[in-house]
């Protein structure tokens, strides 16, 4: 379990394909005399493995799952990712409660500056549409940030220069890939009014169709004791 607080930005040296998927060699910098093999670490918001520990870098797998719904699928020398290891028992929860793993893949829709900092939109999928809400946290390359804007196809989020220079997002132009990660309570309750409308049980539950024609909407939660 992360908390969408990036702890370093690392940088891969090398990612090479393999028959069912790729490994990977991440510069992590001090970040990396903390981790040990087998250790767990979210690499632009997915939860990878760390398989191989060489001087201030770590090596990891990534499946053909992976690499299909993630933008690591795009990883290559050079690429550069953000890194945070996992929430220890105890820690402060500055961000939100990150899984690391990732619901889609959405794309960066525009960037308006705003004072010190800028405005940005970002394109999701509409199956996840049911999932966003406005003020509601999302993590975008792993990272936690609030809706401050919701239409039908992008939200906007507002980002501090903090953001902009400690996350690779000040790297990013408009149509780079990003992978997107729903809030998890908004999951658990959207696959709960699923099962009480007699919906999917299984992973597709909380999608755009869980709840047959009516969709996820007010009425709906207000129907459920929700709202």
């Amino acid at each position: 379990m992360f908390t969408g607080i990036i702890e370093a930005i690392g940088t891969v040296r090398e990612c090479t394909r393999k028959p069912g998927g790729a490994w990977a060699h991440i510069g992590a910098g001090p970040l990396a005399e903390g981790l040990r093999v087998g250790d767990s670490i979210a690499v632009d918001g997915a939860c990878l493995t760390v398989t191989a520990l060489k001087g201030d870098g770590f090596t990891c797998d990534l499946s053909a799952e992976t690499l299909d719904r993630t933008t690591l699928g795009t990883l290559r020398a050079g690429s550069r990712v953000n890194l945070e290891r996992p929430l220890c028992l105890g820690d402060r929860l500055g961000g939100h409660l990150v899984s690391g793993h990732v619901d889609a893949v959405g794309e960066v829709a525009g960037r308006i500056p705003q004072g010190d900092g800028e405005f940005w939109r970002f394109r999701f999928p509409q199956d996840l549409a049911p999932l966003l809400v406005m003020k509601g946290s999302i993590a975008v390359d792993g990272i936690s940030l609030t809706i401050a804007e919701l239409s039908r196809d992008t939200f906007g989020v507002a980002l501090i220069p903090h953001t902009l220079h400690h996350t690779t997002l000040g790297g990013k132009r408009v149509g780079d890939p990003i992978n997107l990660e729903a809030d998890l309570l908004g999951k658990h309750v959207a696959r709960l009014l699923a099962l009480r409308a007699g919906g999917p049980s299984g992973p597709e539950a909380g999608r755009s169709d869980s709840m047959g024609q009516r969709g996820l909407t007010l009425a709906f939660l207000e129907e459920h004791g929700f709202a």
